[in-house]
């Protein structure tokens, strides 16, 4: 049995072969092109390597095109943590030094080993794989926006309160488009108490408003022509043209959010697992396609449910040493999908009558509002491996059954 360790880097990547025994037979330095990629290939197929019985491949990523072109086939390919790469180099060398080729050969003996204790990359579909880069991309596109949000709020604090109680008047604040065309219109707010009411509704016309638009400028009107402080006129300009800057960058993440969704609303529907997903209550297009993204189609990804539930961070872990023990949260775990777990959680309270009693039943046993959150996500995320096993929507009678329904089972 031979086993191969890939010590990945930006331009070149260290390859290492071992035995059984452990003895190093072969190593290579490619390049990260379809040249080195061939070289590899090469190498591999040289000491046994065939698409019926192809040599295992540890690494410590699970993207990029080497990953690509090693995934074709039956080909385990083993994705392992840096930090537990680290702890086992050292097993062999106490003196803590570090080399690529070293690397390599540390991540082929892990297979050697432990490879028993590892799981490999799962064999989700494509289109599965498709929705996780669209969702993940969506997500990081929505966190983005609420940052430069959040940026463009505190400058706004500092000279241009009257936006901000502007914008106060709408869902979304800075992020509508009306609030954008309005602070692209007025960039101050001496600009800002000189807008007509027909500069106002022109205004919210080019943002897409149809109605309600009279109404709206007047009180934008009364707002900007309200008693406000304000910045010397020379800070008060350069701290216009700050914010404009920033304005533009707020603009293309909106848009890059917006556009990503509806690939993601376009995508996501077409997998088989959608409807069995979007039938429990909370879950909808977006929110189901990012649960879809990190746990995968792959049945056999998690032995049980157990290990769903661990990965995704929302069953408590336990610390025991001698007469010490304690019950914490997890804090190595998947942060999208708890983050998505989070959102699911507090969703299902107002969509499911069976969700909001075991939420509160919580809050009453003495758990605070999180803790009684990430409760009812673990029963949740349990709840959704089963059904996606045995191919069963969600239904509410089973998943919560009254104190009736029990008695009557019983």
């Amino acid at each position: 049995m031979i086993y191969c360790g890939i010590d990945w880097a930006e331009k070149t990547h260290d390859v290492a072969l071992v035995d059984d025994t452990g003895q190093l037979v072969a190593k290579r330095h490619i390049t990260d092109d379809a040249t080195g990629y061939k070289i590899l290939l090469d190498l591999l197929a040289e000491f046994g390597d065939s698409a019926e019985n192809p040599i295992p491949v540890a690494i410590e990523t699970s993207r990029g095109l080497l990953v690509a072109v090693l995934r074709t086939g039956k080909r385990k390919v083993f994705a392992i943590n840096p930090m537990a790469a680290a702890r086992y180099r050292d097993r062999h060398s106490v003196s803590r030094k570090k080399s690529d080729p070293g690397d390599a050969l540390v991540l082929a003996n892990i297979l050697r080993t432990d490879m028993h204790a590892h799981r490999p990359l799962p064999q989700d579909s494509d289109l599965a794989r498709a929705v996780a880069v669209l969702a993940r991309a969506q997500q990081d596109a929505t966190w983005n926006r609420q940052q430069i949000s959040n940026q463009l709020r505190s400058l706004l604090r500092e000279y241009y309160p009257s936006a901000l109680a502007a914008a106060d008047g709408w869902k979304n604040g800075l992020c509508r488009p009306e609030v954008r065309e309005l602070l692209r219109a007025a960039p101050t707010p001496t600009h800002a108490a000189r807008l007509t009411r027909t500069q106002l509704q022109a205004a919210l016309k080019r943002a897409g408003r149809q109605r309600r638009i009279e109404a709206d400028a007047e009180r934008l009107r009364e707002v900007f022509r309200a008693e406000w402080a304000h910045q010397p006129t020379l800070v008060e300009d350069a701290l216009g043209k700050q914010m404009l800057a920033l304005l533009i960058q707020l603009e293309a993440a909106c848009t890059a959010a917006d556009q990503l969704a509806e690939a993601v609303e376009e995508a996501f529907p077409q997998h088989p697992d959608a409807e069995i997903i979007l039938s429990f209550p909370g879950l909808g297009l977006q929110l189901g396609a990012r649960v879809l993204a990190e746990i995968g189609d792959d049945r056999q990804r998690f032995a049980d449910a157990r290990g769903l539930k661990a990965y995704a961070g929302s069953s408590p872990i336990t610390r025991a040493s001698g007469k010490k023990s304690s019950i914490t949260r997890r804090w190595v775990k998947n942060d999208r999908l708890n983050h998505a777990g989070y959102l699911w959680a507090f969703s299902s309270i107002t969509a499911s009558a069976g969700a909001k009693a075991h939420y509160r039943r919580r809050r009453d046993q003495g758990d605070w509002h999180a803790a009684a959150q990430r409760n009812l996500f673990n029963r949740l995320i349990g709840q959704l491996y089963h059904c996606l096993q045995h191919g069963h929507r969600f239904e509410e009678a089973i998943a919560f059954p009254t104190a009736s329904d029990l008695v009557v089972a019983a």
